[in-house]
């Protein structure tokens, strides 16, 4: 989940413009990259669970960080690459925060660093949004991320919502239950409202609410509601 790019360490105040560079995917390798030294490598996460995943050169993965870049930054200069080294890198998953392979490439003139994930796209689950207007989605509230335990059955979870409590005007109380699978969990932000019709800002804040679910979460993804996404989940002790 997430970005699969990771920038390590500052841009210098001459290097200002690498920043644009670097988000429009103008980056090239000024030498031969090399070829993953064995063909697999492994994903861990914090619980010992490990999966073994194909592995992908370091061209491999400098084309796929450029295929991510916006390309709108004409009169950048492109970001040498000099050399790179495998590596890994922390992601966060659907089952929290794994640590993976990942390619680290060295930039001519700046001390910053570029980290991409090595795993072979292949090994990747990408899940796109349905079909429809993103900005018309279901109704409902979209949760961001989630927070449970190895073995609990609660769940905590984040949103967006008004700032003041129920009782307050313009306030509300929330509430959560969850449609579950034994692949993943749908939580479903239920709102109470201090009042109808209200003329209040729309100013949000992030909430927080816990439910009980039928049994601990296990493998499986939490999903937001309104167009059915993974979301960023942590697993504790």
């Amino acid at each position: 989940m997430g970005e699969l790019t990771r920038q390590l360490g500052d841009w210098e105040p001459a290097n200002g413009s690498y920043k644009e560079s670097l988000s429009a995917g103008r980056v090239e390798a000024a030498s031969t990259m090399p070829g993953a030294p064995q063909q697999a490598g492994t994903i861990v996460w914090a619980n010992g669970t490990r999966h073994d995943v194909p592995l992908m050169s370091a061209d491999g993965a400098l084309a796929q960080l450029r295929a991510g870049g916006t390309g709108d930054c004409s009169g950048c200069a492109p970001l040498r690459v000099t050399g790179a080294r495998l590596t890994t890198m922390t992601v966060p998953t659907t089952r929290g925060p794994a640590t993976a392979p990942a390619w680290e490439y060295a930039l001519d003139g700046t001390t910053v660093r570029l980290a991409r994930v090595a795993v072979d796209p292949s090994a990747i689950v990408r899940v796109a949004p349905p079909p429809g207007d993103a900005d018309d989605p279901h109704e409902g509230l979209a949760i961001e991320s989630a927070t449970t335990t190895m073995a609990g059955s609660e769940l905590t979870v984040t949103f967006t919502g008004v700032p003041g409590p129920r009782s307050k005007p313009c306030g509300a109380d929330y509430d959560a239950e969850a449609a579950e699978s034994d692949l993943a969990v749908v939580v479903i932000v239920i709102e109470y409202r201090h009042a109808k019709d209200e003329a209040c800002s729309d100013i949000g804040a992030q909430r927080t609410t816990t439910l009980k679910l039928s049994r601990p979460l296990g493998e499986r993804a939490v999903l937001e509601v309104t167009q059915g996404l993974p979301v960023k989940l942590t697993i504790t002790g």
